[in-house]
């Protein structure tokens, strides 16, 4: 078993995760349950177990990494993703809100759960034919997710996968993401 499964002190991941991720609710605004990771990543043993986990999409049976890049959606795709990057051995690309980005960028308008937003990346961020995983903190309506995917495509790239740490089911976000491998640490 690897740590990604058992964890330090043998927790399994589903333990880790409801062990460290708080949930706050009524944040950012009312009706909204917000999940906060940040005691996650005090945790090193537990936040070394997540980053495992949200790579293990870019590898192969073997470990080799089936990915040139991983995309982290802003902000705590950042938080999640470049850890996962550096632990594949590729690089990673930032995926930000609209006016982050200093040169030319593709961008997104897109439906969150409780407003609208754009998302952008930088034209040269993915290369024509690269394979990239896109990993974020949870996945709720699936919005920022199939905008990331659109971006990616723009760039001429192609999604490998998307792995998040969480994933509210009960919002069905994989209707917005037909044909796209979805990797969940935890489905809630």
């Amino acid at each position: 078993m690897t740590l990604a499964e058992t964890g330090a002190g043998g927790r399994s991941l589903e333990e880790t995760l409801e062990r460290l991720v708080a949930d706050v609710p009524d944040f950012p605004e009312p009706g909204v349950g917000f999940k906060d990771i940040t005691p996650l990543l005090a945790d090193h043993a537990g936040f070394t177990q997540v980053v495992e986990a949200l790579a293990a999409p870019g590898r192969d049976a073997d470990g080799n990494p089936t990915v040139t890049k991983v995309l982290g959606m802003e902000s705590r795709g950042f938080i999640l993703g470049a850890p996962a990057a550096l632990h594949l051995g590729v690089g990673f690309v930032p995926v930000r809100k609209a006016g982050k980005l200093p040169r030319e960028t593709h961008a997104v308008s897109y439906s969150l759960e409780y407003g609208e937003a754009i998302l952008e990346i930088h034209t040269d961020a993915v290369a024509p034919g690269e394979r990239v995983l896109v990993i974020d903190d949870v996945l709720a309506t699936g919005g920022t997710a199939a905008a990331t995917i659109e971006l990616v495509e723009r760039c001429g790239g192609i999604v490998a996968g998307v792995s998040v740490l969480l994933e509210l089911g009960f919002l069905d976000p994989r209707s917005k993401l037909p044909g796209t491998q979805v990797h969940s640490l935890l489905v809630s």
